[in-house]
Parts: C-alpha cells; structure tokens; sequence
C-alpha cells in the first residue's frame, strides 16, 4: 500500500503536477506540460557540442555582416584603439610614500609603453605581429567568438631585445581531449583538472599547412601544457567568465542566435531575388487559352511541335504590329482574343520585410548584449533620450566586459613581461619598500586599462555633467578623463606644457585660466 500513487490523465504521478508555480507546471491549456528539458550542468550541455557550435559562430561572422558587427562593437568598445596601462600599486600594503608609489608608476608605464607597444618590434607578440593592444583586441573578438581567450606564454631570446618574455595566441579551438578521447571527471574539453576542479595542464593541438584550403588545418598531434610553473608563473593563459561551479570551457556570446543570424541572410537573398524579378518585367500578357487549346497550338507530343508554336507566335506579333490605336501620341496596345495585359509594379517589394528584419535584428542584438541601433546601423526616429538610454545600457555592459575579460588577459601580458624586467633590472622597485615582488606579487602588479571612451551623443551637455560631478565631488579628472579613454596625467601634464609654451609665444592662456594667470602674485607675509 505504501507503493501506491495517483495518477494524473498524463499518467504521470499527480504530484508532478502540483507545482504552485505556472512555469513548473503544464501551463494554461497544457501547453508546457511535453517541455520537459533535462536538467543537466554546464559541462554536461556544452561540451559535447562545442566544436559545432563555435564553427557555427566562427561561420556566421565570416558570412553575416551584422554577426561581424557585432563582434567588432565589442572589440572597439571594449579595448579601442589603445589600451591603455594605469599602474597603481597598494603603496600602503608595499610600505612605500604616495609619491615614490607615483613615481615609480611612471616609470612602469614609460617602460611598458616601450616595450610592448612597440609597432615596429611587437616584442610581446611571438609572431610580432601584434602590440600588447593588438593580442588584447584580437582576445576580445576571439572570445565573443568562442566565449573564451586561450595564449601561452614562451620565452624566447631574440636579437633586438634583452627581453625574453613573449605570449602566442592560440585559438582556443585547439584546445580538445587529445586523439578524441572522452570526457571524464578529470580530463574534460581538453582540460587536466584536479579533485577540486582546478585546472592543472591543457591540451594542445598542432596546425598543419593544408594544400588549396583543403581540410581543417588541425593536425593529429596533442602537446600537454602544464597551467603555470613551480614558483607561479603561467605556463598557460586561459580567460573566460564562469557562469556556474564546474565549468571547464566558456560559451560564445552567438549561442542563443545561431538560428537567427543564419536565416537572416537567406531571407535576405530570397527578398533580393524576389525584387529583381519584380523589377525585370514591365508587363505580362496573360492568355486565357484552354489546355486543349493550347496543347494543340504547341503540338503537344508530336514532331511538329516547334513549328506549330513559332507560327502561332508569328501570328500574335503580326497582329500586335498591326495595331495602329494611340492616345495624345502614347501607343494602345489591342491584344489577341482572349489575352490580357498585367502591368508589374515594384511598390509592394517590401511587404512587411523591414519589421520582420528589425524583429529578427533585435533578437540578435539582445543576444550579444549590444545596443540596437549601433548593432543594425539603424537611427531612424530616435530622440537624443532614447538613443543616451541605449548607448549607456551597452556601456555598462561594455565595461562589465572590459573588468572581467580585457583588463584581466592584459594584466596577465603586463605580469609576464613585469616579472622579467624587475629580474633583468628594466625595473627597479623603490628602496623603501617592506615587501619584495614575490611577497607581495598582487600589489605590486595591481593596474587599471584605460580602453575607448564613452560615445558622446551631445558634447556640451554631457561635459556640463562631467564638470559639475567634478564640482559636487562626486567625481574626479581621473574617473571624468577615463570616460573620455584619457590618461589625467598625461593630460594634466600636456596642459603645463602647453600654457609654458603659450607664454613663451606671448599668447594669452585658455579662457578657463584668464583669472589664475592673470592674477598678482601673492608673497608670503614674513613674521
């Protein structure tokens, strides 16, 4: 008796079907009641289709152009055109003044600046050919592409620099258990882990050259990379942003419109070719032949099939030629018994197709987290409020994305290349210092990024609220001038030099430094 159930119409056990939440239960009218998704981790639902899904995405951003803009909206807002390094270390866990921490920040900069910036060298860069902000761009665009950034760093001694420190990019589709083996507690999407999943070493794929564009280029060889070496230093670079406990591998931000994004182009083809037809003919003349009729005409089945129907065209010119009726000069055509003329017209080429388009636009838009208008090149009917509400949405999200993602992979490359130069005397930490690098590594490598600035939708008003947040204190010229993608003390600096070479010029000052230059000097009262 203890086994006994009641049972629901369904057959299912009708406590199943008690849930007080509508999305847990059937639904009005049992529409969810077959939805029954299996509940499974991340892992378990991603991985055995991640090779598919990131081709699929890596194909749609070569062959969808809003798929393309999508990915270049993030590398452009997220890094820009310079990213820039703002080196902060905790002076007061480190034991050293504010000023020495300035200026030795200085110094890091400059260094940093010349070395991996170099556009002629890319000394950072294995294959140099990149920048530290070129590797930083590329990683961004890789991971909306595959939802993770994956580089190893190498040391390599080259002629041109003393430094030895230099990072490869790696497609994280390399990255895969090797020789297909299947996925286990302890080996999982290419990934060795430890009992608490922290990663231990990766696996590696080679490339191949393949002939004519043939073949995957991927080779049948894995390399085992270990994650970082005995003293701490990474061995392996792999970025992406968990979204639960467990997860091995990211996922790309195309997931939830691959769908979309590849239908969009064939509709868009078939709507092509639908207005290039429409627009090719003028006119039709429709005939109301029978099939009878018109089977005999052509000769259906017989030998004379083709001379049947080249004079029964003959005949319809002739007539068609011998019609003389006109209007104010403009021609009448008098049609063959029993022929109608239609008149084609391109007005109703659209039919509805833009909303649909927008529709589909918008799906795909809210899909990579973008705003609308910038993602679809579409600013039609927007007031100065709305289009302010949607830039700053995607800028909250743009940051969120710098924090987590860009700023973390560049903060790896400035501790590799760091690391070295304090070795090779590059770098010199301040002498007051109570902690060396490698007590105090996480202070001493503590750096802001400074990427692209906010879009400006109206230039004076929103410097009249930089000003007055400065004003108010609730801001600073540092925070104000990093919206702007600015360094505040490159730019305080570039204004002494500046108003000197002013005065020097015999020019007078800017406007918002009349009354401070102008101004007598006040002397100090003596005692």
């Amino acid at each position: 008796m203890n086994n006994v159930q009641i049972l629901h119409p369904s057959g299912r056990p009708a406590r199943e079907m008690l849930s007080g939440w509508q999305g847990a239960g059937a639904g009005f009218g049992g529409q969810l009641d077959r939805w029954r998704p299996a509940l499974k981790t991340l892992d378990a639902a991603l991985l055995p289709q991640l090779d598919l899904g990131n081709a699929r995405a890596e194909d749609v951003t070569r062959n969808n152009a809003f798929a393309a803009n999508g990915v270049q909206l993030h590398v452009d807002n997220i890094v820009g055109h310079l990213f820039r390094l703002s080196y902060k270390p905790r002076w007061r866990r480190l034991g050293i003044a504010d000023a020495d921490a300035r200026a030795f920040a200085q110094d890091v900069e400059a260094w940093w600046t010349e070395y991996a910036e170099d556009p002629v060298g890319c000394w950072l860069d294995v294959e140099r050919k990149r920048t530290a902000t070129m590797m930083v761009r590329e990683a961004v665009a890789t991971h909306t592409r595959f939802g993770e950034i994956t580089s190893v760093p190498m040391w390599l001694e080259r002629a041109g620099t003393r430094m030895r420190t230099a990072v490869r990019m790696v497609s994280p589709k390399r990255i895969s258990n090797p020789k297909g083996r299947s996925d286990s507690d302890r080996l999982r999407g290419g990934i060795e882990m430890d009992s608490n999943g922290v990663p231990l070493a990766y696996w590696v794929r080679n490339t191949t050259a393949s002939m004519l564009g043939l073949g995957s280029g991927l080779g049948q060889e894995w390399v085992r990379v270990e994650r970082e070496t005995t003293h701490g230093r990474p061995k392996f670079i792999h970025v992406f942003e968990p979204m639960e406990d467990g997860q091995s591998r990211g996922t790309n931000q195309f997931m939830t419109i691959l769908e979309q994004s590849h239908m969009l182009p064939k509709l868009q083809h078939t709507k092509l070719q639908n207005a290039i037809v429409n627009a090719m003919y003028a006119a039709t003349i429709e005939s109301e032949l029978g099939t009878e009729a018109a089977m005999e005409v052509i000769g259906a089945g017989s030998e004379t099939s083709i001379q049947n129907l080249t004079n029964y065209m003959m005949a319809v010119n002739t007539f068609n030629k011998g019609s003389k009726l006109s209007l104010n000069g403009v021609k009448i055509p008098h049609l063959w018994p029993g022929e109608k003329l239609n008149l084609q017209t391109s007005g109703n080429v659209d039919n509805g197709f833009t909303d649909l388009e927008s529709s589909i636009l918008r799906w795909m838009a809210a899909g990579l987290n973008v705003p609308y208008e910038p993602f679809a090149k579409d600013y039609r009917q927007l007031s100065y409020s709305t289009v302010r509400a949607s830039m700053l949405e995607g800028w909250r999200y743009y940051m969120g994305r710098r924090k987590v993602i860009a700023a973390r992979y560049a903060t790896y490359l400035f501790v590799l290349a760091f690391e070295e130069a304090l070795q090779r005397g590059e770098l010199r930490l301040p002498r007051k210092a109570t902690r060396g690098f490698y007590e105090a590594k996480a202070s001493w490598s503590n750096c802001d990024w400074i990427g692209s600035g906010r879009l400006s939708i109206d230039g004076l008003k929103e410097v009249k609220e930089a000003v007055l947040r400065i004003e108010s204190g609730l801001s600073t010229y540092e925070k104000e001038l990093a919206l702007l993608g600015e360094d505040y003390q490159e730019t305080f600096a570039q204004q002494v030099r500046e108003m000197q070479e002013r005065r020097e010029a015999g020019l007078p000052p800017p406007s918002w430094m009349n009354t401070q230059a102008l101004a007598p000097e006040q002397t100090e009262p003596t005692e």
